[in-house]
Parts: structure tokens; C-alpha cells; sequence
């Protein structure tokens, strides 16, 4: 017991004196704060910089920010100890001793801006986080760099309170503001009150969780940014408050909010009430995110210059120092909302720079002129959906980060994580959060040889060579394929005569051979007995196994539908159980790992709840939105099923099996019925009057018509349990697979 209040005492002493890095090392290892002397000292230029250095029996860490030098202390761990820090992993033991700086390190950027997060991320990813979730993805902000994180957890308070002003009911306000797994969309004005309404609990969870957020971002000195007023209003605010707007439409079958137009006589009051109630539950920022008429077409009925003047003198009128942070995507900005304004009064994100720039570089969304007079962030996408699978564009990503840096870069300030989902493929983010800090252009197979090597800990032959494989091929889609995100698993899609992508807008087009992903899985398994117990290694080698068992169970497929064709009963049926098998053998090997269980998320979600009705409702969205996404109209005409699908252990054998099972058995009864007598052998001559091309195509193999949201809709209204503690031995089910899939 005296060990224990000596414990105590020496924590509350650490976090009465600690600085911010002493802490963030503290929950790394403890201890760890004790073996680095970390200085903050002024910069003459205008660059951000961080050293490592030896300060006697200490590593010495300088920088110019707390920020910083997490970078420095990141950098040190990697590249001296062989100690990766990243999603899967974000505490580690130190050496008693740590080995010593013989050279001084330093390195220094020009890109003093480094921005994280998507709006969809905030949902895809982190909808159910608590604080302990966030206090580690902060401290992987720090390490990685961010100082402008997008800080939007809890606007939906700040909503309930302006309409409460405004003569909402809470009633009207619950058919307003979505629930928990859908508020990105509600935030960028495509959706309202799907998911919802939100329990009042909800409200003070989350502000409660916001103000923790935004003391810990502060305490590093990081600059968050804070969710701005651009006209959004419910849809029936014309009616309901008398305010001039445009009708929102649909999006993808939901019902939009409105606009409220800027010359609205009540538009500054609105806006004004609105940043009140911000201001005072979150405080006062110096960047605002707005993404006006987000995903909209061209309406001739918005003065789109005034409307941007509107907004800007609202923010303004908060801060004058203030800066409007805005997505570069698709239509927005407009360059007739931002032309006429100061340079520095907006800060432009350039969404998906790996594969289609906006700021000048060609691609399909090339603007020439790039974004004129205003600064601008050069920014990865990298995930949408949060889909699980191996992707990157390395080639692409290291080509126009040079080019951004060499020939766009006068008005080039940093860089920024925009991804729709995180948690994965974290060799991208890494590389990406290195590269300000690199100086000329990165070689791509030294980057990977050295990255693999601090990942972890220790070097072999056969995990260089797969790695080498994989950044050749699947992390290396070429210019031209547009495909957002991951090469899509077939396991995820509804089943089909001529299966290929699971969601509707992933534009999938094959860039790499599926024996890279068995070559590099086989490579990994021959190896996994001396990795057994590295934590990093087993999360990588589960996610590469798992890529090219899916992988194969795309040929697997092909064959079984041959066989089907080809009118092979008994072919059909063994290929068709070697599918089935494949896709539960995948179930097997993700249930080792928390990381790709239906569980991690679901009981997340249910932990929300303050009683079992408000657990099941979060539950219900959680469900829906990686399944369905919507209602039976939004699912199959809004086209928005398995948009968030995913490889998790769980899903697959209790929702995705369930479909290919019906599928496959109504491909059998097809069959079945094939070989018995039809009506016109009975003299019945009903196709007697048919012309010649439509008994051709009687002849041909017809597609099976299942109504699929009728097998997907009852899964998202149920509660069984599913755990996210792991089970299985990884090297032994990896091994399984491996024999498996090596099978010709």
C-alpha cells in the first residue's frame, strides 16, 4: 500500500509540473520522461525545426514547439530504437538505457501547417470514441506532426442549443440532427435526423468530451479548428421561421437542410446566435471550417461572391484574426465565393493530392490556376469509408508532393491527413508525416528498407523483400486509376453474376497482380515464428494475410462462376464451398486481432449509452451505417450499401456469408430447375410466339434477383453480442491459410 500512495503522489506531482511532452512519454513507458532532456527554444527564421542530440546520459530533444519536438522524440524512437508508434500500438518499453545520439540530427521545414482529419472521419472512425480513444489519437497527432487538427466533436450541442433560441422543440430538433454514426453528413448539409433523435445524455457526453479534446490540442499548442456557420438551416425553416432558403433536395435519397441565403435580412443574426453559442461552449478559435453548398450543383439563384463575403464577415466578427479553412473538392471552393478575397483569409485543403490535385498538377480535376492568391494544403486522402484493405499511391503521392514543393509552392503551407477513415495502412501516414521534414525527393525503396526496419525492431531478408513487393504493386496504384481507396474485398459486396467493386462510387480498376499479395503473405508467414509476440508484426502480418486471401477468393469466385456457366453441378458446388470456406477461414484469422473485430465497434457504441434503450439505438447505427447505410430506398436507389463495408471478424460469417449463401443456393436451384421439364415439353407452346433473340437469351445463364436489403435489414435490428477480445493463434490459422491458398 505505501508503494501504491508513493505512485500516486509522484503522478500527481508529474502532472502538477510535467510539460506536455513529459506526459505524452509518461504514456508511452513509464519512466520514459526521465531518460530525455526536451528543450523549446526560439527559431530566427520562420521554420518549424526539431534536433536530437545527447545531453549527457539523456537524449536531448530541441525544437520550437511542443508539436515539435513529439516529431523529434517520434523520429528518435523510429530511426534509433526501432520503435514504431502507430494505431495498433502506442505504448512501448524503452531500454534501460537508450542508445546515444553520436551526431547531432536537425531538420527544419517551411511547412509550419499540418492539418488532420476528414468531416466523415469524425464518423467512420471515431463516432464512438471515448476519451481515453482520444487521448491516444491526440498524442499520435503530436508524434505525427499535426498542429491544425479539425476539432467538430460535440457541434451537435452548439445546434441544439441555437434552435432551442430559435423556438425549436427538442422534439423538432431530434428530426433535425442525426445520430451518432451519421453526424458528418447532418455537419456538411447533405442528411437530416437519420440515426436520431439524440438522447439528451448524448449532448452532455459529448460536450463534456469536446472540452477534453480541445484542453489537451491547446496544451500541446496545436490550433483546432472549430466548426463555422455556412448557412446551413433545417428544411423547413422557411415555413417554420421565415427565413429566405433554398430547398436542400435530396442526397442519395435523404432529405437535405437548406441554405439560408445571404441576403437574407436574419442571415447575421443567425450566424451571430450560432457563434455565441460556440464561443461560449468550446471558446474562441483562430481557423473555422465551412464548406458551403458541399457536393451540390451550380444553383443561379446564389450570389455566390456574396454569400462568401457573408461568411467571412460572420467568422470575422468572432476573430478578427480568424481564417476560413475549406475543402478543395469537387466544386468547392468556387472561385466566385473566394476570388475576391484577402490572401490569408483562406486556408484551402487540397482533399486528395496523391491522385486528383486541384492546386495546379494535372489530373481530372486540374485547376490551372490553382487556387490563385490563397494559401493551400497539400493533403492526403488516402481511405474512404474506412474500408479495410492494403492501398497507396506511393509513386503518385512521392511525385506530386515534389512537384507541389518545387513549382507550386509559393503559396504551399503545409500538409494535411484528409482521410474519410484512419486505423489503417499506417506505412502511408507515416511516410506522408515524414515528408516535410525530408529535404529533396524521397527514394522510395530506402524510405520502405529503413520503415520496416524501425516498424519492428529487427531486420530479415523475407519481410524486406515482402514489403519491397507490396510498395511495387498494391501500394502503388498508377496514375489514371481515379479508384477511392482500397482494391474492395469480394467477401464485401452483394453477390452478383460479374462481381468486381462492393460500393457504388469506389471506380475499382485492377493495377496489380493478386500473386504479389500471396508472395508477400507466403514471405511473411515463413517468418512469423521469430516475430511471434511483435505486436506490429502481427498486426501487419494478419492485415497482409488477409489481403491476399481476399485476393484469391476473387479467382475463387471466377471459378465457382464458371462452373455455374458451364452448367457443372458438382463442380459448382465444391468451388462453391472452397468460396465459403475461404470467407470463414478470413473470419478465423481477423478474430485475432481487436483491431478487425465487429466487436471493437460495436461495444464501443453500446458503451455510449447511459441505459440499454440509448445503447441500442447507438448500436442500430452503428450496424447500419458499415451495412446498409440507410433506409431500403437510400441502401439500393441512393446507391449507399457497403459504402463503409468491412473485412472484420463477425461481419463476415453473420452478414456477408448470409448473402453469398443465398446467392450460391439460388444459383443451385437454377440448376436444379434447368433439368426439369418445362412447359412448352408439356405441350403447353407458351414460347411459341418468342422471336429468335429472346430465346436466345432464355438460353443464356440469368442472373439471380434476391432482394438483398430484405436479408441485410433484420442483422442491423439485433443485439447479440460480439466481443473485441481477440481469439486464436495468429501463426497457426496464418499458417492454415497459407497452405491454403498455395493450393493450384
Amino acid at each position: 500500500m505505501k508503494h501504491f500512495f508513493t505512485f500516486l503522489f509522484s503522478l500527481l506531482i508529474l502532472s502538477a509540473s510535467a510539460t506536455p511532452i513529459d506526459q505524452l512519454l509518461e504514456r508511452i513507458d513509464r519512466g520514459a520522461s526521465k531518460k530525455f532532456k526536451v528543450e523549446i527554444v526560439k527559431n530566427t527564421s520562420r521554420q518549424d525545426f526539431f534536433e536530437i542530440g545527447q545531453a549527457g546520459n539523456r537524449v536531448a530533444i530541441k525544437a520550437n514547439t511542443w508539436v515539435n519536438a513529439a516529431v523529434g522524440i517520434n523520429w528518435y524512437l523510429k530511426y534509433y530504437c526501432g520503435i514504431h508508434l502507430s494505431w495498433n500500438q502506442m505504448q512501448a518499453h524503452l531500454p534501460a538505457t537508450l542508445p546515444r545520439v553520436e551526431k547531432t540530427e536537425r531538420h527544419e521545414t517551411n511547412l509550419t501547417l499540418r492539418y488532420d482529419f476528414n468531416y466523415c472521419t469524425f464518423s467512420y472512425s471515431m463516432a464512438f470514441w471515448d476519451w481515453a480513444r482520444w487521448e491516444r489519437e491526440i498524442d499520435w497527432m503530436a508524434l505525427h506532426g499535426v498542429n491544425l487538427p479539425l476539432a467538430i466533436v460535440g457541434e451537435e450541442c452548439v445546434w441544439r442549443n441555437m434552435l432551442l433560441k430559435l423556438g425549436y422543440s427538442e422534439e423538432e430538433i431530434g428530426r433535425f440532427i442525426a445520430g451518432p454514426a451519421f453526424l458528418a453528413w447532418w455537419e456538411m448539409n447533405n442528411l437530416e435526423g437519420w440515426g436520431g433523435p439524440l438522447p439528451l445524455s448524448w449532448y452532455a457526453r459529448q460536450e463534456k468530451l469536446q472540452k477534453l479534446i480541445l484542453k489537451r490540442m491547446k496544451e500541446y499548442g496545436m490550433h483546432p479548428v472549430l466548426p463555422g456557420y455556412c448557412g446551413m438551416m433545417p428544411h423547413d425553416a422557411k415555413e417554420r421561421l421565415n427565413l429566405n432558403v433554398t430547398d436542400g433536395g435530396l442526397w442519395n435519397g435523404y432529405q437535405r437542410p437548406a441554405n439560408l441565403l445571404p441576403t437574407d435580412p436574419r442571415f447575421n443574426e443567425i450566424a451571430t446566435l450560432y457563434y455565441q453559442e460556440l464561443t461560449r461552449l468550446y471558446g474562441k478559435s483562430d481557423y473555422y471550417s465551412m464548406d458551403p453548398f458541399h457536393e451540390s450543383n451550380d444553383d443561379a439563384s446564389i450570389d455566390y461572391a456574396e454569400a462568401g463575403r457573408q461568411l467571412m464577415r460572420a467568422m470575422k466578427a468572432v476573430n478578427p484574426k480568424a481564417v476560413w479553412v475549406v475543402q478543395g473538392w469537387t466544386e468547392n471552393p468556387r472561385p466566385q465565393m473566394v476570388d475576391d478575397m484577402k490572401a490569408g483569409d483562406l486556408l484551402v485543403l487540397d482533399l486528395f493530392s496523391e491522385c486528383r490535385p486541384m492546386f495546379g498538377a494535372p489530373s481530372i480535376w486540374q485547376r490551372k490556376e490553382g487556387y490563385k492568391q490563397h494559401p493551400w494544403l497539400f493533403c492526403l486522402l488516402e481511405n474512404f469509408g474506412a474500408n479495410v484493405g492494403l492501398h497507396g499511391r506511393m509513386d503518385q503521392l512521392l511525385a506530386n508532393f515534389h512537384l507541389a514543393s518545387s513549382q507550386f509552392a509559393e503559396h504551399l503551407k503545409g500538409i494535411g491527413f484528409t482521410m474519410e477513415g484512419s486505423e489503417n495502412n499506417p506505412i502511408m501516414f507515416e511516410l506522408m508525416s515524414e515528408l516535410p521534414w525530408r529535404q529533396g525527393q524521397v527514394k522510395k525503396e530506402d524510405w520502405v528498407k529503413a520503415y520496416v526496419k524501425a516498424r519492428y525492431g529487427a531486420d530479415h531478408p523475407a519481410v524486406q523483400q515482402a514489403w519491397q513487393i507490396l510498395a511495387n504493386s498494391i501500394y502503388n496504384c498508377p496514375v489514371g486509376n481515379n479508384q477511392q481507396g482500397p482494391h474492395e474485398s469480394i467477401f464485401c459486396g452483394r453477390p452478383t453474376l460479374n462481381n468486381f467493386q462492393a460500393s457504388s462510387w469506389s471506380k475499382m480498376r485492377n493495377y496489380y497482380d493478386p500473386d504479389d499479395t500471396r508472395k508477400a503473405a507466403q514471405l511473411m508467414a515463413s517468418v512469423a515464428t521469430e516475430y511471434k509476440g511483435n505486436n506490429n508484426f502481427e498486426y501487419d502480418l494478419v492485415d497482409i494475410v488477409r489481403q491476399a486471401l481476399a485476393d484469391q477468393a476473387r479467382i475463387q469466385y471466377h471459378r465457382v462462376i464458371a462452373a455455374y456457366k458451364a452448367f457443372s453441378r458438382k463442380q459448382f458446388d465444391k468451388e462453391a464451398k472452397r468460396f465459403m470456406d475461404m470467407l470463414h477461414l478470413q473470419d478465423r484469422l481477423l478474430g485475432t486481432r481487436s483491431e478487425f473485430r465487429l466487436g471493437h465497434w460495436i461495444e464501443a457504441a453500446r458503451q455510449c449509452g447511459s441505459n440499454s434503450e440509448e445503447s441500442n439505438l447507438y448500436e442500430w447505427n452503428a450496424r447500419v451505417q458499415i451495412t446498409t447505410w440507410g433506409n431500403r430506398t437510400c441502401a439500393d436507389e441512393g446507391g449507399l450499401r457497403d459504402y463503409a463495408h468491412k473485412e472484420w471478424q463477425g461481419l463476415l460469417k453473420d452478414f456477408y456469408a448470409k448473402r453469398w449463401e443465398a446467392y450460391f443456393k439460388a444459383l443451385a436451384g437454377q440448376m436444379e430447375q434447368a433439368t426439369q421439364p418445362q412447359p412448352d415439353m408439356l405441350g403447353s407452346g407458351v414460347n411459341s410466339n418468342k422471336t429468335a433473340s429472346e430465346l436466345f437469351a432464355m438460353a443464356l445463364p440469368q442472373e439471380v434477383k434476391l432482394d438483398y436489403y430484405a436479408l441485410e435489414e433484420p442483422w442491423t435490428l439485433l443485439h447479440n453480442p460480439y466481443s473485441a477480445r481477440p481469439e486464436g493463434d495468429v501463426v497457426a490459422i496464418v499458417n492454415d491459410i497459407i497452405k491454403f491458398i498455395s493450393y493450384e
